[in-house]
């Protein structure tokens, strides 16, 4: 016995010194995990003992030796894990706030916090404070009608008859439970407004955020869902979007277009890099000094930050925002921009700033895409495939569109688990509908409304707002199209928790390492027994 121990012993620090410039890539995995186990568990009391079993296992590590590979990698993961769980308990803490108990029906005045317009719905969805109401929680959600108050504004006062309640937790298990989100966001009811709401008449004329007066601009311009779209992907309002329009976007696989990401971030960052760096090259002072390039990354940088915060900084921007920081960084140092550590180092960053963040869609799907995609092209099979070489030019956009194919592929794949865990179905057809869709929305959609809202400040803006619609148009078309085919959607009814921790697992293990391990230490174990 104590033979086969020494044997995988040494199996295991083999592999892990084989390993070892992918282990780093374990960290926010581990730190995840912490946090996930914290959403699993039902009762504080497993809390305290999977503490106590991590701090345990980082004895066992210590024990190990620190000197090992193995007994560094058990210490630090058990350690980080335990970190990961406290991180979210102590957030959890911080954030209570009063949660209404029972349903009520109530007058109260309130300040509007944020308005979001619902024009697809007819409705207006405010976040908003009540004033002298201490039986009431301090932040609540309401929904009206547009004709109830064609307009309002953030900071606004107003008076409001409500039917309130508390925030609904899922109504089907594994269905979407809002009662968690709420409770990150601090909102302690939701409910509808009855009647109309009265206005404090001298708050009349205050002027709408940027974000809010952006998005009308832009429904003015465009009409319909396809207004919907192009305000999306300027400042993150979907609010325009038909219900049928953006189920079409789900089933084709095109969802994600919707939701301000790695594909905007990126497009806009790009954009304003090759202006500043056609712009600063006319001066030959800035050009002999070597400045262009860090001042047309700083723009980048600029324009992204400007970008992020106007969408509302949510995750997948915010996390879009954060890698495209760390690839302009190592790309002025001359270090390789797009590896998995970044990808690790932006998960890490979005952890710590918003833990709650790990169990929503939205971390999940955006972080597996990008994954899937940088360590499908770190592989030498597709290094090989997609490296430059001397032949026709059919022959290379055959190559590209093959590798845009193939990436569409491994990332449907990827996220397949996630979207039946969440949704219960996942588009099969997306990998195709991409090839499309992509080069769409960023060489033909994004610019030509970036070039459509430039040239509206001297009212020449209407060709580049007919293009825009006209590629728009396209997009929704092929949505329809990819989301009516036969079997373009796989359901699941119900997707254990057990079975989807299973399979994230099982796909972190077979993206982050490189040898042989990723699939399974069986043959390696049985060599050295």
């Amino acid at each position: 016995m104590a033979t086969i121990r020494y044997a995988i012993g040494n199996a295991l620090e083999a592999q892990l010194e084989a390993e070892r410039e992918r282990i780093g890539l374990w960290l926010p995995v581990a730190f995840g995990g912490g946090i996930a186990a914290w959403f699993a568990l039902p009762a504080q009391a497993h809390w305290v003992g999977l503490l106590f079993s991590l701090a345990a296992g980082v004895c066992g590590g210590l024990l190990i030796g620190w000197h090992s590979r193995l007994g560094r990698v058990v210490a630090t993961g058990c350690g980080v894990m335990a970190g990961g769980l406290l991180l979210i308990w102590a957030r959890a803490i911080w954030v209570a706030a009063p949660v209404l108990a029972a349903p009520v029906v109530t007058e109260f005045s309130a300040i509007v916090e944020r308005a979001e317009p619902l024009p697809a719905k007819g409705q207006i969805r405010i976040i908003a404070l009540p004033q002298n109401r201490a039986d009431l929680p301090p932040r609540v959600r309401l929904t009206l009608r547009v004709e109830q108050a064609a307009t309002l504004t953030d900071g606004e006062t107003i008076g409001v008859r409500a039917r309130l309640m508390p925030p609904p937790t899922a109504s089907l298990p594994g269905g979407y439970d809002f009662a968690q989100r709420a409770w990150f966001d601090r909102i302690g009811a939701v409910g509808t407004v009855l009647g109309d709401i009265s206005r404090a008449p001298a708050q009349s004329a205050v002027t709408p955020p940027l974000r809010v007066r952006l998005s009308a601009h832009i429904h003015g311009q465009i009409e319909g869902s396809q207004g919907g779209i192009a305000a999306a992907l300027v400042t993150g309002d979907r609010g325009a979007i038909s219900e049928a329009d953006e189920e079409a976007m789900r089933r084709s696989g095109l969802a994600h277009l919707l939701s301000i990401s790695g594909l905007h971030v990126t497009a806009v960052v790009g954009f304003a890099m090759f202006l500043t760096l056609r712009l600063f090259a006319l001066s030959r002072r800035l050009a002999l000094a070597g400045h262009v390039l860090p001042l047309a990354a700083a723009a980048g940088a600029l324009a992204g930050g400007g970008y992020t915060l106007l969408a509302g900084a949510e995750v997948p921007t915010l996390r879009s925002f954060i890698a495209a920081l760390l690839v302009l960084v190592a790309f002025l140092i001359g270090r390789e921009a797009l590896t998995l550590r970044l990808v690790a180092a932006g998960a890490l960053v979005v952890l710590v700033s918003r833990p709650e963040s790990l169990a929503g869609p939205s971390f999940q799907l955006s972080f597996a895409a990008v994954t899937a995609i940088i360590a499908l092209h770190e592989s030498r099979p597709m290094r090989v495939f997609l490296e430059r070489r001397d032949e026709p030019w059919i022959f290379r956009l055959a190559r590209g569109i093959g590798g845009l194919l193939i990436t569409g592929l491994v990332v449907e794949i990827a996220l397949a688990p996630i979207a039946l865990f969440h949704f219960h179905k996942a588009g099969l057809y997306g990998a195709l509908a991409n090839v499309v869709a992509i080069p769409l929305t960023t060489f033909v959609i994004m610019p030509f409304e970036a070039l459509a809202l430039l040239f509206d400040t001297i009212g020449l803006g209407a060709p580049f707002w007919w293009v825009t619609e006209q590629a728009l148009r396209l997009l929704v078309g092929l949505a329809h199209v990819v989301g009516d085919a036969p079997g373009a959607v796989t359901m699941l009814p119900s997707f254990p928790s057990w079975g989807f921790g299973f399979a994230v697992f099982g796909g972190l293990w077979i993206l982050l390492w490189q040898t042989r391990w990723r699939r399974g230490a069986s043959s390696r174990l049985r060599s050295a027994r």
